[in-house]
């Protein structure tokens, strides 16, 4: 038993190390000098750790707009694909719908289809929507926040619909009884007791949205000023030579909000993901 448990906790170590690895080279790039940047023979560590890239990334032209507009794409698609999720995954579950083996089908379908055999055609359908809705059509926010919002949606349903299925059906009964409504125990009693998922899921879509290149790059393409966060990092790719320093400082910098956001939810995320393997 003891030596199970010590193979497991080592192979426990190995994996965090492994995955906390490439975290640790992209902050400690951040830090080294040029000359340690672009030597062949690389080492873990720096003797002389410097600001000079994020100096570099900071006095980028735009920067705090970049930054606005991914938080702006982020916490809308988060606060969308909870609401909207929430209530499909309510319908999914607590309603006779005709069809609806086949629309759990289709959702788990829609996570096998590669994002970049949908961008053309996706860049086409954004183009058609903006001629009757400008706001969300192509150079706008609102063309990210329905495409992110599209791929968050069906992972999200079908997580909530695991935690909706377990609160049981005679709670719902007794809420009736004492004169509660239906859309009373939904948003009072059954949307706090799926809160752990509603945390899994939004941290998903936040990670989603937040470090979206491709479609902000597709979507995007003259209006600079509704550019986001990861095309301030674009401008340090060039043909004559990348700045890996500015490089790995600006990713550095895209991924504290992350971990803040991790922070904040972390009490809830752990419960919320078992749950959603549970379900």
């Amino acid at each position: 038993m003891r030596r199970s448990r010590a193979v497991a906790n080592t192979a426990a170590v190995v994996i965090a190390v492994l995955v906390a690895f490439p975290l640790y080279w992209m902050v400690l790039s951040a830090f080294k000098p040029e000359a340690e940047l672009q030597s062949a023979d690389p080492r873990p560590w720096t003797t002389a750790p410097t600001l000079d890239g994020f100096r570099r990334v900071l006095t980028v032209d735009g920067l705090g707009g970049y930054f606005l507009n991914s938080l702006l794409v982020a916490g809308a698609v988060v606060l969308l694909s909870l609401l909207m999720s929430f209530l499909a995954a309510v319908a999914l579950t607590r309603f006779r719908i005709r069809g609806r083996a086949v629309l759990l089908l289709m959702l788990l379908v829609a996570q096998m289809v590669p994002v970049e055999a949908l961008t053309i055609p996706l860049f086409f359908l954004m183009r058609q929507v903006g001629s009757a809705a400008p706001a969300f059509g192509l150079n706008h926010l609102g063309s990210l926040v329905l495409v992110h919002l599209a791929f968050s949606l069906p992972l999200a349903i079908w997580m909530l619909r695991g935690f909706v299925a377990a609160v049981p059906v005679e709670l719902e009964e007794a809420a009736t009884l004492d004169g509660a409504s239906r859309t009373r125990f939904v948003w009072q009693v059954l949307f706090p007791l799926v809160a752990p998922g509603l945390v899994a899921t939004s941290v998903l879509s936040f990670i989603h949205a937040w470090n979206d290149f491709l479609f902000a790059k597709t979507f995007i393409i003259s209006a600079t000023e509704n550019q986001t966060l990861p095309m301030a990092i674009l401008v340090f790719f060039s043909p004559q030579g990348n700045d890996w320093g500015a490089i790995m400082a600006g990713s550095t910098l895209m991924t504290i909000p992350v971990l803040i956001f991790f922070v904040l939810v972390q009490r809830n995320l752990v419960s919320g993901l078992s749950g959603a393997v549970k379900g």
